[in-house]
């Protein structure tokens, strides 16, 4: 039985060696360890021996599968490792072929300025907050000291959801945003709040989807002087400009106390407007120091704490820096339109490289 083995051993390690293919290879292996293979008919002979017989051939028999075993496994990586070789060797890259076109996907105007301001602000420390665009009547309005008499409730100017008296609203501004955030923590607090608002209004600067960014900041010693440094910083960073002038005049909102209207100075080059200067004047947003009513109905003491807060159009901001003289054309879809003033996917704003780069 030894002599078998060691004659088979010999045979097949010879066929090995001349085996030139995988295809070859994968043969001998069947011809060997198949279930048919001579060395299988071996080892199924054992049960047919002598019990001292089996002990003395088992061995020889089962070294004989695994030498067989081992030495396909290695004739395969010489093959597999030489035609890795030839391709590698057989293989060009023409780097003179031409590139595959840039995606036309890009990113819209509107994402874009969101971005360059979650930029500006958090680098004044301001955190992104969000809330829903579907609100009650006492986050959009109430809680905000709008009183129920107040022209921004009326149907002509917002949109009402439902008649089943629950009083909800898609919210006409982000200001509900700063109240839940007040509701909501502790202050100190400093926030930004972008996102989606509607009105019932449309024409070339208006649509009944916009979209407006608001901040808060609520602290013990909050003043005025903190408001003016912030809206000048946002500006400078926004525009681009260093020669940036604010002119702050008194209006009135009814979650503010006082409240201001706030111009940018600005010049007219060439029939087009240019930020920076004082030879015009362009209103650009509105901000005040938040009413102690609004803030004692989000539960904090006014005695103790008190705040600023801005708003402005995200829209009109990109119009003003980007040169865009419609507002509806942001939300007409027109590809033309998109592939123009839209911005590389991975064109990030950043303060080191310039936000308006």
């Amino acid at each position: 039985m030894s002599e078998d083995a060691d004659a088979l051993r010999a045979r097949f390690l010879a066929e090995l060696d001349r085996a030139e293919t995988a295809e070859a290879v994968e043969a001998v292996r069947v011809a060997a360890l198949g279930k048919s293979g001579a060395v299988t008919a071996l080892l199924k002979s054992l049960g047919g021996l002598a019990p001292d017989e089996r002990i003395r051939v088992a061995p020889v028999f089962q070294a004989l599968r695994d030498a067989l075993a081992n030495a396909v496994e290695q004739k395969k990586g010489v093959l597999a490792a030489a035609a890795l070789e030839a391709r590698l060797a057989a293989e060009r890259l023409d780097m003179s072929l031409p590139v595959p076109p840039e995606p036309l996907g890009s990113i819209h105007p509107i994402s874009r300025v969101m971005d360059e301001l979650a930029e500006i602000f958090a680098d004044l420390g301001f955190a992104v907050a969000e809330g829903p665009e579907i609100e009650d009547d006492w986050h959009n309005f109430t809680a905000l000291n709008i009183p129920p008499e107040h022209p921004a409730r009326a149907m002509h100017d917002t949109f009402y959801i439902g008649g089943d008296g629950a009083g909800r609203v898609l919210r006409t501004h982000t200001s509900p945003v700063q109240i839940r955030t007040m509701t909501g923590g502790r202050p100190p607090i400093r926030i930004i709040a972008p996102g989606r608002v509607y009105r019932s209004d449309s024409d070339a600067t208006h649509t009944p989807m916009f979209h407006q960014v608001e901040g808060l900041v609520i602290d013990r010693d909050t003043h005025m002087g903190q408001l003016r440094w912030t809206l000048e910083t946002f500006v400078k960073a926004f525009f681009g400009v260093d020669d940036v002038v604010l002119r702050l005049r008194p209006s009135f909102f009814p979650f503010t106390e006082p409240s201001v209207e706030v111009d940018v100075g600005c010049s007219w080059e060439g029939g087009r407007l240019q930020i920076g200067g004082s030879g015009s004047w362009l209103e650009i947003l509105g901000a005040g120091m938040v009413h102690p009513k609004v803030i004692a109905n989000c539960g904090l003491d006014p005695a103790a704490w008190q705040g600023f807060a801005f708003g402005c159009g995200i829209d009109r901001l990109a119009m003003l820096k980007y040169g865009m003289t419609d507002l509806r054309a942001f939300f007409d879809a027109d590809l033309r339109w998109l592939r123009h003033h839209g911005f590389g996917a991975l064109d990030v704003p950043t303060l080191s490289g310039g936000i308006g780069a």
